[in-house]
């Protein structure tokens, strides 16, 4: 979109990462599924915050951490997401926007708390994520201010927020408003379990052209095409006709498009420390070479790199400064 105002408007949750280091009986003894989210309620958020051992308290929240990791590589982005007018919703907010992302939904006035998502990462690295949501699923049609999303190249909708039928209502207006005015929409599957309650309609979101740009990892895209064989669920997904991003871990990552599939590496990471946002920073990057005019494969380098660069370290927003980092590699 010529002249947009943002080059990319995430809508998702907004949730306060509480990071802990975790061995694996730990997750035994608390019958976690390693490598999950899971959806827990305030009462097992207490129990697992009074179990759980040292804490890193950083905003978070899969959408925003993507447009957090565009703003690092120089990109416009704004946000839109639900937090209480309280302690961690201040500070989601001040976080948010100290990185130069504009983020001016209203704080909620009353109601559950700011959402918040108890992150155990085992000595390989894996990430396992039990949420509470609280605030962030009052996110309504209210909130999606037509202005904001007419002005933005990408709209970049969460599956996790999926499940609220108000936010879902709030996508599909955004994803109209968009349209509206030439510009294009993006979801990300988010996570398997997510994909396996809601195939259908994600499909439908693709088939009926109500979103243009599909990310997901080889899990969520197995899931989303009921198969165990990754070829025939890539095979499934060219054929629907769109652009998507595939992640697979070690294996790197591929771009599909109706011209045929890119195939990219990872990029060199000396020790996996904390796998927590790879594939929000990958979009990151993926997004930013889109807006900012460059071929897919560059688009996949350019994850590749915010990925690597995110698993380096404990935490879901850039510890460096993407742009910089992404030119002394010869990215940009």
């Amino acid at each position: 979109m010529k002249n947009a105002r943002y080059d990319v408007l995430a809508l998702g949750n907004a949730i306060v990462d509480v990071i802990a280091r975790a061995e694996e009986d730990f997750l035994v003894a608390h019958e976690l599924t390693k490598g999950a989210m899971m959806l827990i309620d305030e009462p097992r958020a207490e129990t697992l915050y009074a179990a759980m051992g040292p804490a890193k308290v950083i905003s978070g929240g899969s959408a925003a951490n993507t447009i957090a990791g565009l703003a690092s590589f120089g990109g416009k982005g704004a946000f839109i997401g639900k937090v209480k007018q309280d302690e961690l919703g201040k500070l989601y907010r001040h976080d948010l926007t100290s990185q130069g992302v504009s983020f001016d939904t209203a704080f909620a006035a009353d109601g559950p708390a700011t959402a918040r998502s108890f992150i155990f990462v085992t000595p390989d690295g894996e990430r396992t994520m039990n949420t509470y949501l609280g605030a962030c699923q009052g996110l309504t049609v209210a909130d999606v201010d037509k202005d904001t999303v007419q002005n933005a190249d990408i709209i970049y909708l969460e599956g996790y927020l999926w499940d609220p039928p108000a936010a879902k209502e709030a996508f599909r207006k955004a994803s109209e408003f968009a349209h509206a005015a030439g510009g294009r929409v993006a979801i990300t599957l988010s996570d398997s379990f997510c994909v396996d309650r809601y195939r259908d309609e994600f499909l439908g979101l693709i088939r009926n052209r109500l979103v243009d740009i599909v990310f997901a990892n080889e899990h969520e895209l197995k899931s989303l095409y009921q198969t165990g064989d990754f070829d025939s669920a890539l095979a499934a997904l060219r054929a629907e006709n769109i652009i998507a991003a595939v992640t697979r871990s070690e294996k790197g990552a591929l771009a599909v498009t109706p011209d045929g599939i890119v195939a990219e590496p990872v990029f060199p990471v000396e020790r996996i420390v904390d796998s927590t946002g790879a594939g929000d920073l990958f979009a990151a990057g993926f997004l930013f070479g889109l807006t900012s005019g460059r071929e897919v494969r560059d688009s996949l380098r350019l994850g590749a790199l915010a990925a690597a660069e995110i698993i380096s370290h404990v935490g879901a927003r850039p510890d460096v400064n993407l742009k910089v980092l992404a030119g002394d590699n010869g990215l940009l």
